[in-house]
């Protein structure tokens, strides 16, 4: 199943996300939907805000920059209950942008990278370190289960900038290549 993308503006996207057990209903059946959306609408990341769902639960694949990041071949990751236990001193500003919003992109700072604790597909437990892009995408997924987007993360001055875009995509006036929701 193809799921809509909820885009900024619902109120899904400002909640904490609830922690989820073993025993969430059909965990690997969404796993692969998410997997199947992230897929369609081009995108490297997927939180299950995104998708309606307030859960901590957050997929990344950075498998599509392969071609100019052989690292990324394959790369794949699912994080259950996660929580980021350190960030790194060092930042870096670098372009975001997210698929509940459509048409933008802004320059994000944030840590080089991250300690995070995590439920892997099969519940096994993780502690890791990420770096570069790979922490960015999970910095920017996690920000989605804290209730956060990456705008609330730019100046008050580049928000007023692009407040009426931001206006426009509250009142469905944008367009995009994949099934959305209000």
């Amino acid at each position: 199943m193809i799921y809509p993308i909820v885009i900024y503006g619902n109120s899904v996207l400002k909640r904490v996300a609830e922690p989820i057990n073993k025993d969430y209903p059909e965990l690997q059946t969404l796993i692969d939907d998410m997997f199947k959306t992230l897929t369609k609408a081009e995108g490297v990341g997927l939180a299950a805000p995104q998708i309606g769902l307030s859960i901590r639960l957050f997929i990344i694949d950075l498998s599509p920059l392969a071609e100019d990041n052989p690292e990324f071949k394959d790369y794949k990751k699912v994080f259950i209950n996660p929580t980021i236990i350190e960030y790194s001193d060092d930042e870096k500003t670098a372009e975001e942008g997210c698929l509940s919003l459509p048409g933008l992109s802004e320059n994000v700072r944030r840590s080089v990278s991250v300690k995070i604790n995590y439920f892997d597909e099969n519940w096994n437990e993780h502690t890791e370190v990420f770096s570069e892009f790979p922490a960015r995408a999970i910095q920017h997924e996690y920000d989605h289960l804290e209730g956060h987007v990456y705008t609330d993360r730019i100046s008050l001055i580049r928000k007023q900038f692009i407040s009426k875009k931001l206006q426009a995509l509250t009142k469905g006036k944008f367009s995009c290549r994949y099934k959305v929701r209000q």
